[in-house]
This record gives C-alpha cells, structure tokens and sequence, in this order.
C-alpha cells in the first residue's frame, strides 16, 4: 500500500480547563522546555521536544492567562485573573515573589537579558518590575487605550510592544522616553503578537487575518486572509519559510509564507486552538485549545502506512530517545509540586 504523510501529534493532557498561552524557551543545555497556562490556574512545565510532564506551579486562585521562561529557563512567570504576577524557580517550582496588581493580569515577559519583568491587563497599565529588587516598585507605563491582551519585548530590550482587547493595532513604546514610537494598524483587536527568533519580524493575528511587519522599520511584509477567525500564529523560526495559525475552525493550518499558499491541515482539537508557537528549532510547533489539550505537530510528518493504526500521541522514536535521557537529568535535579 502506498505511504501517506499523516501528521501525528503527542498530545499532552494535564489541564483540566482551556488552555490559553504557550511559550517555549530558546534552546538550553539541558534541552529546551514548554510553559503552558490556563483557565486552571496552574501553569505546567513540559519537555519541549517530548511534552513530557515535568512539573506544576501551584499558588494561583485564579485562571492563568500567560506565562513565559526567562532565556536560561530558570525562571518562569505566570498572570493570572486572581490580580496578580508571580515569579516562580522553573527548577524547584517554588514562588520567588507575587507582584500584585489591582485587577486581571493578561500578559508577562521576560526581558531578553532576564532582569526585568514587563505585566499587563485590565488596568491599562504596562508595568516593569527590576528583578534584581523584587520588592522595588514598578516603573509604570500608562496611556494604553484599552485592556492589554499581550505584551513582547524587542530591540535589545529597549522597546515594548503590546495590544489591546478592545482596541485594534499594536503599540510600540521607546522606553527611553517611555512614548508609543509606532502603532502597527490592524481592523480588529490583535489577540497574538509574536517577535520572530532573529528579531526580524512581529507576527501578529486579528480577526481573520495575519501579517508580518518589519520589526525595525514597522513596515508591513506581508498580509494573509486565514479561512477563519485565528487567535494566534507563529513563524518558523529556524527558515522562516511557513507559518502557523489556529482558532475558531480547531485546526491547525501551515501555510508558506512567501506566498500564503496553505500547505497543511492538522486536525485533532475538539475545541478552538487558543495558541500555536514553533518549537526554537523549528522542528515541531504546539497547538493550545479550549478542550484543555496541548499537541505538539511534527513539521515534517512521518511517513506511514495509511492502515496502521497509531495512537494520536506517538512520538518520533529519535526525538523520544534523546529527550527521554534530558528528562532524566532534569527530573534528577527537580522536585516540583505535583497536582
């Protein structure tokens, strides 16, 4: 019989509610790791290659919108409707600090060189906490024009950019002079913005439609019409020769992103896709979804008989080997809370 590529994902369970944002870390010595947060309210630690389970941060009374690693996967951060940021060790699991706020916190990052720590939310404040001085109060940004949907950093940590839940467009802000430098215009609220791994592009989702734009001279690259509403979309970050994109239909589509021509249709959700990001070596990509799963894609599917019958989470046999030996090592060193 001849041989079909059928993507087969791993599918990562764990969540007992919707899972709203994910956030792989570069790569690391020790391998590199995925962040997931949602509605449960507990923020979970995976191996980036396998989705092996490595740990939950518990501590949160209230869904979790955000969270992210630092760039040594040390660290991580998660924002949360209970009106607060915490800081966690992505070793140990343990709490560093809760920065407080006064309403829901939708968005955290980590700056790139790991000392700063930029929250936003229903406040319509943008906040940057020294986590060299975690009991330090924040410098504070003001003037966004509506609830911050989600926030990134660029430019050597010199600029920030964010969008808004209500509001369409995003909004990059010098923070030398702490003033909104360039709005990237779009027609509906920009629900994912996603700085490419070189630092070349943003990538950002509204409505049904996703661009591209020059990350130094804010031009607009590119501009795709999706089949769908999307909520989210990722660039590959190792050719940036395709893309990604999910939401309301549940699939995940690939497109290329030289022509916008759809290249692939991964199915499997049982609920809209909240979040899809490329792994760092562009090797496999994770989808996020309201039926509280993560599954993770390979890019380039096996190849199998189209009558095997192989289960929805069979891994890559050499990716598994090699990540199964770096989950060893670190579940070694780990001693995080178990839910």
């Amino acid at each position: 019989m001849e041989k079909k590529k059928v993507a087969l994902p791993l599918v990562c369970h764990g969540h007992s509610r919707p899972v709203v944002d994910l956030f792989y870390s570069p790569i690391t010595p020790d391998g590199y790791f995925l962040i997931s947060a949602s509605k449960d309210s507990t923020p979970m630690l995976r191996n980036g290659e396998t989705g092996d389970w490595i740990g939950t941060f518990e501590g949160h009374k209230g869904a979790v919108w955000s969270s992210c690693l630092d760039t040594n996967a040390l660290r991580a951060a998660s924002a949360s409707a209970d009106f607060s940021t915490k800081l966690w060790d992505a070793l140990t699991g343990d709490e560093l600090h809760s920065f407080e706020h006064k309403h829901i916190v939708r968005a955290c990052a980590f700056s790139e060189d790991t000392h700063h720590l930029l929250t936003g939310g229903v406040e319509k404040i943008l906040r940057i906490f020294d986590l060299n001085r975690l009991d330090a109060a924040p410098r504070e940004v003001d003037n966004s024009p509506g609830s911050v949907r989600t926030v990134a950093w660029l430019h050597s940590d010199q600029t920030i950019l964010s969008s808004c839940s209500d509001t369409s467009g995003v909004r990059l802000w010098d923070l030398r002079s702490g003033k909104i430098v360039q709005t990237l215009e779009s027609k509906s609220p920009v629900t994912s913005a996603e700085v490419s791994q070189d630092g070349r592009y943003i990538t950002t989702a509204d409505g049904s439609t996703v661009k591209f734009w020059d990350s130094n001279h804010f031009e607009l690259v590119k501009s795709y019409d999706m089949p769908c509403n999307v909520e989210s979309a990722s660039l590959e970050p190792k050719h940036g020769n395709k893309f990604i994109a999910g939401g309301e239909d549940m699939w995940v589509h690939v497109f290329d992103f030289h022509t916008g021509k759809e290249l692939g249709c991964n199915k499997g959700h049982h609920g809209p896709i909240h979040c899809v990001r490329f792994a760092p070596g562009g090797e496999s990509y994770a989808s996020g979804s309201e039926d509280g799963t993560i599954r993770i894609w390979l890019t380039s599917p096996v190849s199998r008989e189209e009558s095997d019958a192989v289960p929805g989470n069979a891994p890559n046999p050499k990716v598994k080997a090699v990540a199964d030996e770096v989950t060893r090592k670190i579940k070694s060193s780990l001693h995080i809370g178990t839910a």
